[in-house]
């Protein structure tokens, strides 16, 4: 494993693109769930990955990414092997180690005051002619471009969770994104195997808005005793097809996402976004989904 606090030498490094079609060199801001899959995303393309992650947490970023990498390897899903994968990887405390990379994606929380320094960190650590994307859900891009110096090379790029098996993409561009970035990203995404949707910049975008109405309403009716979870769930993927049921995905997304994107919409677009009581009563109990070990269900033995 590479950990380090230094910048990273750019001799190597190249703000263009490799023939695939992604940036030769891409570095990941956050080395959890979403930033290792993000990470694994862009090595299983080709290209070499650098994810910062603070202190102690970055070791744990790594063992995420080569984990998806594993699986990947192990199911032969990827031409490189493993040695050359991991030899594309470095973990860095510092985000002076983006330093070279042609494009940096943000995947921090989401937490307007934390991704808008997040993101000023970042582009002052990056050469003029690179790219920056954040991962948020909901947040505006317009708003969060206005902290940066260079707000017309900045898009939004909102992976899906879990990001190894979604196959879409959300390219969100601000009232202030370059038409051309918004071109290259679409072929960024599809170079990663995955289906760029292009949405104009506005709260909630496309899937989040409409995902947590239907997460919302699924959750009232839990709380007004309509039927029970795995009933709602069922309803919705037997009977429109959905491949995972609301609550299911909500848990699996995790309670205290989908409650500060729900107040996020609910001050955003008004009282149809208004947080159920369940809802935050079980974010307040620590009940927030699978990483928690329970939400609507139960995760404990869920490997």
């Amino acid at each position: 494993m590479t950990l380090s606090t230094e910048n990273l030498s750019t001799e190597s490094l190249s703000t263009e693109n490799l023939p695939g079609g992604v940036p030769q060199h891409v570095g990941v801001l956050g080395g959890g769930r979403m930033g290792a899959g993000i990470a694994h995303a862009f090595l299983m393309a080709g290209a070499s990955v650098t994810v910062v992650e603070q202190g102690d947490a970055a070791a744990a970023a790594h063992d995420r990414v080569m984990a998806a990498v594993d699986k990947s390897v192990s199911r032969g899903s990827v031409a490189a092997g493993r040695d050359e994968l991991f030899g594309r990887l470095s973990v860095a405390t510092d985000a002076a180690a983006f330093a070279g990379s042609g494009l940096v994606v943000e995947a921090v929380p989401e937490i307007v005051a934390l991704k808008t320094q997040a993101l000023r960190t970042v582009e002052a650590h990056l050469a003029p002619t690179a790219w920056l994307a954040s991962n948020t859900s909901s947040l505006s891009i317009t708003d969060l471009a206005e902290a940066l110096d260079r707000p017309e090379r900045f898009i939004g790029l909102h992976f899906f969770n879990p990001v190894p098996v979604s196959t879409l993409i959300e390219v969100v561009t601000g009232e202030r994104t370059d038409p051309e970035l918004a071109r290259l990203a679409q072929s960024w995404v599809s170079a990663l195997g995955k289906t760029p949707i292009m949405v104009r910049d506005s709260p909630g975008f496309a899937s989040s808005r409409l995902g947590v109405a239907i997460a919302l309403e699924a959750i009232r009716m839990v709380e007004e005793g309509v039927a029970s979870p795995e009933d709602i769930d069922a309803a919705m993927v037997l009977g429109y097809k959905h491949p995972v049921g609301p609550l299911r995905t909500t848990d699996i997304v995790g309670l205290d996402v989908r409650l500060g994107i729900a107040e996020h919409l609910h001050e955003t677009l008004g009282d149809r976004f208004t947080p159920p009581q369940l809802l935050r009563d079980l974010v307040a109990r620590g009940d927030l989904g699978r990483k928690s070990g329970r939400g609507f269900f139960d995760w404990k033995d869920a490997s």
